[in-house]
């Protein structure tokens, strides 16, 4: 029986959840969500110049808009810096690594002297295989012994096999010469002690993984299956950057964008189930494979985004549709729905979701639900209020006042009055639009004479006549 399935996201807190982060974590959640496995969370806070507890709050936050639960605690990688020592000092111990003594000064002059000479700048440390009578007593790091001949295989499942000779991976240094221990020694560590079978990552780590390879054989552990995804591009073929739209996950949250629709979008983006574009989370999960990831650079495309994001913003259930626009309001900063309006706008979303791309586009169709008398018209909806429109508003309103409040009997009646003034409902419904919305683009009239009640419908009414 296979071990369950453990992955892990694990970003540096030095900045937001850029979209190619929230990416990665995404195809660690559903790769795990889709077999019963575990997806964890780990913060690479070694970096103490540059992380920082707002940064790691913003991922936190950026994960949780997303919908992406981790299992367990999250871990920090910089409280686990005395394991990693630990290891270090075992494979020392198991003669797998040695004391180097070496200054920078002497490598650096290694290095320049084999430039000049036209030749390997990899450095080799005389320390290697050197007594332990002859350690001076100064300051040393600790190096892995690499081996020196033969190749590494890396088997990824994306990539394929990589591989690379191993007379070019160095000794690397796993602690430095005050003790503390470097990335790559924390990451396999860490890694090894979570249980993480599948470490599905960005394609620039690929090369780290020959390097990481060397303490997983030392240890005598489980190399986890390899996965290097590759990274976002912007439409113009080149590397994603902020003019493209490389923006924190959660601005993409105040611009609006459903969090279920920015799921769809990112899982899209280098993965392929078929010609499936529109899926929801439930397919995700039991589609998604380290398979159907393609080796080529993802572009991203806001387009895409946007018609993605209006199709789950229209089939999206109508109380968790509310919810999520009640937490944009909160992360744009902008008021709270009333408890009057938060009412009106559940009955409001059936004939505004269908239209909509965006939450701010939502709330601009429902503005008529949202908004108290007397309603104040845009200049377009002005220019549909002369004075003409007005008195056919009024002569309108008596004829609404005993109707029967259905969509069927509005019709009738508006259509009919519509008659006797010689004309069309077509040339009604501006005016009326106008009255109920203040605005010349809006739901049907019928739909919002519904939503807004008979009382409500009679008082706008009456109020654009009486202007």
């Amino acid at each position: 029986m296979s071990a369950p399935v453990v992955t892990r996201f694990a970003p540096s807190p030095t900045g937001y959840l850029h979209i190619g982060g929230a990416r990665t974590a995404l195809f660690n959640w559903l790769y795990a969500r889709g077999r019963g496995g575990k997806f964890l969370l780990r913060i690479e806070d070694t970096d103490r110049a540059r992380s920082t507890p707002e940064a790691t709050q913003a991922i936190l936050q950026g994960l949780s808009w997303l919908g992406l639960d981790h299992d367990g605690e999250v871990v920090s990688q910089f409280d686990n810096a005395p394991r990693h020592a630990e290891v270090a000092h075992q494979l020392l111990a198991q003669g797998k690594a040695y004391k180097c003594f070496a200054t920078q000064e002497e490598i650096t002059a290694f290095r320049e002297a084999a430039r000049a000479e036209g030749r390997n700048t990899l450095y080799r440390s005389p320390w290697r295989e050197a007594d332990e009578s002859a350690h001076p007593d100064a300051p040393y790091v600790i190096r892995i012994k690499a081996p020196q001949d033969g190749v590494t295989v890396i088997r990824d499942r994306v990539q394929g096999d990589v591989t690379i000779a191993n007379d070019q991976l160095d000794d690397m240094v796993l602690l430095r010469s005050d003790g503390t221990p470097v990335y790559m020694l924390a990451v396999v560590v860490d890694d090894h002690d979570m249980g993480v079978t599948h470490v599905i990552r960005g394609d620039d780590h690929l090369n780290n993984a020959a390097r990481q390879m060397m303490i997983y054989q030392a240890m005598g552990w489980d190399v986890p299956v390899w996965a290097h995804i590759p990274l976002i591009h912007g439409p113009d073929g080149k590397k994603l950057s902020k003019r493209h739209g490389a923006l924190g996950a959660q601005e993409y949250q105040v611009m609006g964008y459903p969090a279920a629709g920015m799921r769809n979008y990112l899982a899209r983006l280098g993965w392929s189930h078929g010609d499936d574009e529109f899926f929801t989370d439930e397919q995700a999960i039991a589609w998604f494979d380290l398979d159907g990831i393609g080796r080529s650079p993802a572009r991203f495309d806001v387009k895409k985004l946007e018609n993605l994001s209006g199709q789950h913003i229209a089939v999206s259930d109508d109380a968790a549709l509310q919810q999520e626009i009640v937490a944009f309001l909160a992360a744009a900063r902008l008021p709270a729905l009333t408890r009057h309006q938060s009412e009106r706008l559940a009955r409001t979303l059936y004939c505004v979701k269908e239209r909509a791309k965006i939450i701010p586009e939502l709330l601009e169709k429902a503005h008529f639900a949202l908004v108290d008398r007397p309603i104040a018209p845009d200049e377009k909806a002005s220019a549909a209020l002369d004075s003409v429109s007005r008195g056919i508003l009024g002569e309108l309103t008596p004829h609404l006042q005993s109707a029967s409040w259905t969509k069927d009997s509005l019709e009738t009646i508006l259509t009919g009055f519509a008659e006797t003034k010689g004309t069309k409902f077509g040339k009604l419904a501006g005016p009326l639009r106008a009255a109920l919305a203040g605005r010349a683009v809006t739901p049907s009239v019928y739909d919002m004479m519904l939503v807004l009640g008979r009382d409500e419908t009679l008082a706008r009414l009456t109020d654009a006549a009486a202007a």
